[in-house]
């Protein structure tokens, strides 16, 4: 394992029982946690395949010596990772702008494309030069298995309540803001959390403002002076290749063709384990200029959706400045467009073999009345999207 100057996180701060439904594990749950892991056969029969050729006796050896969550993160997370990352990622790179200290504390808000490694590659970046990882937003949604709750909490991730009734959504909204600003504030610890609820499966990356509005619950009447506590910093995450185009592709046919299509559990497993292990090529996250430098510019006499409105263009205008472009997003924009205004940017082979690459995506989707050419148009639009928003604020 590589060395880092991280210290060891001291997750017992907490004083009062107030976020324990939704909260990371503490150092002191780790062995309670571990246990019910290693006793689990859901996680035993998920995990084994996925470790393999390390046997799963050496694996549970390694997850029975972890003390603590950094412990945990260095020696179980970041191992299977980095293990996946030889197969699938040519390069994997953090772009800081020097002005951002990434001692400080941040609420990282970023465009969402994987469900697990948009945050998990995040840290491994953050372990790497040697700072504090974040704690990570996730849906409940995708908490199927109690092994999974587990695991992701071990993993500093707070859970994101999703499924409520209507009359406690405001309760629920305010609590989980309540807990980023503390984390932020008071725990001295950054978070990362996507602009919106879901991936953008076209990549047509939008904040949502409800997502904001959620964030300044703690003091209504003041939603910019909450924006500026957090000390946000729009965060562009880019994939030369999604593992995923194919199954949100099809997700598209079949939104379009059933009214009444809903993605199953098994859908949300099965995109994540397609995430981890498909190839992605080169992986870029580049830090935007933090908001606090901008907020000025949103007048506080405005009412509070304007505001909202205001500071979600803003995000997204930073993270689509700070897209990192690849070969298959020019390629992409000029199929799209039937044009060869990006003709520069590659070469005939690489537009071959982009072409064969959809191709082959599509062939993996098995569904009735497959409809070949939309399923490739809206694989292809995804890649140009990116560049097409890119290019919207140059």
């Amino acid at each position: 394992m590589m060395e880092s100057n991280l210290k060891k996180i001291d997750n017992d701060t907490y004083t009062d029982t107030h976020f324990d439904d939704i909260r990371p594990l503490k150092d002191s749950e780790v062995r309670e946690a571990i246990d019910f892991l290693l006793n689990d056969v859901w996680f035993k029969k998920i995990v084994e395949p996925l470790i393999s050729p390390i046997p799963w006796k050496e694996f549970a050896e390694k997850l029975n010596r972890c003390e603590n969550i950094l412990d945990f993160q260095e020696n179980v997370i970041y191992t299977i990772i980095f293990k996946f990352l030889k197969g699938s990622v040519d390069k994997l790179w953090l772009a800081n702008p020097p002005e951002i200290d990434l001692n400080e504390r941040h609420l990282y808000i970023s465009n969402h494309r994987d469900i697990i490694l948009d945050a998990g590659l995040f840290n491994i970046l953050l372990y790497e030069k040697g700072y504090e990882t974040t704690e990570i937003a996730i849906g409940d949604n995708l908490l199927i298995y109690p092994w999974i709750t587990t695991l992701v909490r071990l993993n500093k991730s707070f859970i994101v309540k999703r499924d409520v009734p209507v009359r406690q959504v405001l309760d629920v909204s305010k609590h989980l803001s309540e807990y980023i600003h503390k984390t932020i504030a008071k725990e001295k610890q950054s978070v990362w959390i996507a602009q919106r609820e879901g991936r953008a499966k076209d990549s047509n990356d939008r904040t949502q403002t409800s997502l904001l509005k959620m964030l300044t619950l703690v003091d209504r009447k003041n939603p910019l002076k909450s924006f500026e506590t957090l000390n946000m910093v729009p965060l562009s995450i880019s994939y030369e290749y999604d593992p995923n185009d194919f199954l949100k592709a099809k997700e598209f046919q079949l939104r379009r063709d059933f009214d009444d299509y809903k993605k199953t559990d098994a859908d949300d497993l099965v995109s994540m384990f397609t995430g981890i292990e498909g190839y992605k090529g080169k992986v870029c996250f580049k830090l935007g200029k933090p908001l606090n430098e901008k907020i000025h510019l949103v007048s506080e006499t405005k009412n509070r959706t304007e505001i909202l409105e205001e500071v979600a263009n803003l995000i997204d205008e930073e993270i689509f400045r700070n897209y990192e472009m690849f070969p298959p997003n020019y390629i992409a924009y000029d199929l799209s467009t039937k044009s060869n205004k990006f003709a520069d940017k590659y070469t005939f082979e690489e537009k071959n073999s982009f072409i064969e690459y959809v191709n082959k995506q599509v062939a993996k989707i098995k569904i009735e009345n497959k409809d070949d050419d939309f399923l490739k148009n809206s694989i292809i639009e995804m890649y140009a999207n990116t560049l097409i928003n890119h290019l919207s604020v140059l």
